[in-house]
């Protein structure tokens, strides 16, 4: 099963030609064809897949593993009326069965599908479920998370995330009908936040306080909230929010995981008491799960493939490896370096280059090693030269190579002086010998 997230490159350049801006902005092309006096040329830009729904993509795993219900079958009672127990979990029955997969289907369905935990029968010793995303892959969050649960919001429970694929664990969020009581914290809602206390973990009781059987179903994480505070209440200022990920790794990582993990601390109870006469009232069931996101691929692909069960990016600009986190075998002629978000709106490549380079890291930049003659620095590689100059650095008229050289009857151009002509060809020697060298 596969999924792409780029267009054809004929499609790309039409958009890039048409819609300028808009494509750029959002970093959805990783090169486009320029026209030189070599002749057709690329020139790269930092680029990123298109979000996606995530959770077609994940492996689900639920601790105590015979948690579900069903296995014996067990009748349940409706948290809002005590005596309408007709409710049936049965795991060798598809129509009464509830596995954990139900969590994912299509919404819309009539009745409602759902994963279903068994019920407290075992109170006061605490109902605990650890419900574990995982996908074998680095991704960045773009969209609210998304809790639907069918019975009842839990009264307790712990959003976490973790960035080493399930080693380690750290928390994204608390919910609890009181904060302080459950997890000593006081309580907050995400407006509290400001951009300085961004990354501060919370409990929030908006999502867990009262109970409305009918209305009050989602528990969210909120990744759009979060955003607005560097790129406004409707997101239209997101080169802000990219200027800001591109700058600060901690606000990067904060968005990013590869796995995520519900841990669900007590059940809705409806009441301030348990009815221990009714214990059958009290579980957990969830009818959705909304994780959006895109593959993280450090700004070198804008196309992630789903491939036998795994996810991974198909890498541009000379990387390779699953988040294209390494140049290629033969393009190591500088270190590695993820793409950059800045200059807005199309970013930095960062590209990988030839090994045949050299040890130099830069040919050409905007500070010492300035092309001449109006030439142009493209991605630090080569210089882009006017039509009356060549070399390495457009140091070089081309009527040298005319009859009578720059001097003759038919030419206007002038050499540079004798001190720049020294220090170029000096240049040139250099990095010459440094390319034979390797």
């Amino acid at each position: 099963m596969r999924f792409h997230f780029a267009l054809t490159l004929w499609t790309s350049v039409c958009q890039a030609v048409q819609h300028y801006p808009a494509a750029w902005g959002h970093y959805d092309l990783c090169k486009f064809q320029i026209y030189t006096e070599e002749g057709l040329t690329w020139d790269y830009m930092a680029c990123q897949p298109e979000a996606a729904d995530m959770t077609q993509y994940l492996k689900v795993t639920l601790d105590p593993p015979n948690i579900t219900c069903g296995d014996p079958p067990e009748t349940y009672c409706a948290l809002e009326n005590p005596y309408m127990c007709n409710n049936e979990c049965d795991a060798n029955t598809e129509e009464l069965a509830h596995p954990p997969k139900l969590m994912f289907d299509i919404e819309g369905r009539n009745p409602t599908t759902f994963w279903q935990s068994t019920s407290w029968q075992k109170y006061p010793k605490a109902l605990l479920v650890n419900i574990t995303l995982s996908w074998n892959k680095t991704i960045e969050l773009t969209d609210d998370i998304v809790l639907t649960f069918e019975s009842g919001r839990p009264e307790q429970m712990v959003l976490e995330k973790s960035l080493d694929y399930g080693r380690t664990w750290q928390p994204y969020q608390f919910y609890a009908t009181d904060c302080l009581d459950a997890f000593t914290m006081e309580p907050k809602t995400v407006q509290d936040l400001t951009q300085h206390t961004l990354l501060d973990i919370i409990c929030t009781e908006d999502y867990s306080r009262g109970y409305v059987w009918k209305y009050d179903k989602t528990v969210r994480f909120e990744i759009k909230d979060r955003f607005a505070l560097f790129a406004g209440p409707r997101l239209h200022n997101m080169a802000s929010l990219y200027g800001q990920l591109d700058t600060t790794k901690n606000l990067r990582d904060f968005f990013t995981i590869t796995d995520l993990r519900i841990r669900l601390l007590r059940p809705a109870t409806g009441a301030t008491m348990v009815d221990e006469d009714k214990l059958t009232r009290y579980f957990y069931a969830i009818s959705d799960i909304k994780v959006h996101g895109r593959c993280k691929c450090n700004l070198h692909a804008n196309s992630c493939v789903f491939d036998k069960e795994k996810l991974g990016c198909e890498c541009e600009h000379n990387t390779t490896g699953p988040d294209c986190g390494r140049c290629k075998k033969s393009y190591q002629g500088r270190a590695w370096s993820s793409g950059s978000y800045l200059p807005i709106p199309k970013g930095t490549a960062n590209i990988c280059i030839p090994n045949n380079i050299g040890p130099v890291t830069r040919v050409c930049d905007n500070e010492l090693l300035r092309c001449q003659n109006g030439g142009v620095c493209v991605n630090n590689v080569r210089c882009s030269c006017p039509s009356d100059y060549s070399g390495l650095l457009c140091e070089k008229s081309r009527c040298e190579a005319e009859l009578g050289g720059c001097q003759g009857p038919d030419s206007g151009a002038a050499l540079p002086p004798p001190p720049l002509r020294l220090l170029l060809l000096l240049l040139g020697s250099a990095l010459l010998g440094g390319a034979s060298a390797l």
